[in-house]
């Protein structure tokens, strides 16, 4: 009797468990699949019922939201504003996690809780004080050459980007550096390699998978991120989540829906295709230690 109950409440478990899952799916899945369709229409179809399935592929709305838009050159400063914060960023945090999860050294405790710290400052309550750092460094520069360098500069848009998510990366790295064996360190050294070949030989390669889950996670954050981008880069080097605010609020006058679900799958696409490429490797990192059979 014990276990024919434990049997129902199991499945009853699994039947909520199933329900809730299938929900959160479907609340996803809707409303992207809603805007892919939404961006191949044209602007007659939604006047007459904008809930309806295309009647056709109209793809210049692309073309539009691409060229006339802008929204093309948006991608591309939001690509190299996004390539150049993940590069600094491992450049950075992959030594920095690696001797602060395997050396000893004065000063460690500090270093680990400034950067605990961090974890909890929220990027958006610095924007001001980041911004007006970089001013100044703008008048300087302008004093001595006559020209503005840091201010609406995608470069430096990227180094910040990198700057901010450095805490959060070097947690993460640190914490999966911590969980190898050191005996891979030791036959390295048997082998003559010295810290810089260990770190690049050696212990990069077995922590890929969380360097994988890093990158996913920052790539999200960087290609997203809008309070920065607007701030920092208010002339020019505009990144996409900028670039689709001003197409929603031309679209809105223009009443061109189509453009503006267009530039969202802009938006979107490379997002979704990143994840579908690398999901196995993101569970993977976010599950897998350093020993292996």
């Amino acid at each position: 009797m014990k276990k024919i109950k434990n049997m129902s409440t199991e499945k009853l478990f699994k039947f909520f468990v199933y329900s809730a899952l299938l929900t959160l799916a479907v609340s996803i899945i809707i409303p992207v699949a809603w805007v892919f369709m939404a961006s191949i229409k044209e602007n007659s179809e939604f006047y007459a019922n904008p809930w309806n399935l295309p009647m056709g592929v109209y793809f210049e709305n692309f073309k539009i939201a691409f060229i006339e838009a802008k929204m093309g050159e948006y991608f591309m400063n939001s690509v190299i504003a996004t390539t150049i914060g993940l590069v600094v960023l491992l450049l950075v945090a992959l030594p920095a996690a690696y001797v602060l999860a395997r050396f000893n050294f004065k000063g460690k405790k500090f270093v680990d809780g400034m950067l605990m710290a961090g974890l909890f400052v929220n990027v958006n309550y610095i924007v001001v004080p980041i911004f007006l750092m970089l001013l100044g460094a703008d008048n300087m520069i302008y004093d001595l050459i006559e020209q503005e360098l840091v201010l609406n500069n995608i470069f430096v848009l990227g180094i910040v980007y990198a700057a901010t998510a450095i805490p959060f990366t070097v947690y993460l790295l640190s914490s999966f550096f911590r969980t190898l064996p050191k005996a891979y360190e030791e036959a390295a050294e048997i082998d003559g390699c010295g810290y810089f070949k260990t770190m690049t030989k050696v212990m990069i390669p077995l922590a890929m998978p969380s360097i994988v889950t890093v990158l996913l996670f920052n790539f999200l954050a960087f290609w997203n991120e809008y309070i920065l981008a607007l701030t920092l880069n208010p002339s020019s080097g505009k990144t996409l989540p900028v670039g689709l605010m001003s197409l929603m609020q031309a679209s809105r006058g223009k009443a061109e829906y189509g453009v503006l679900y267009a530039g969202l799958v802009i938006v979107m696409l490379p997002t979704l295709i990143l994840y579908i490429l690398v999901q196995k490797k993101l569970t993977q990192g976010m599950t897998m230690g350093g020993l292996k059979d």
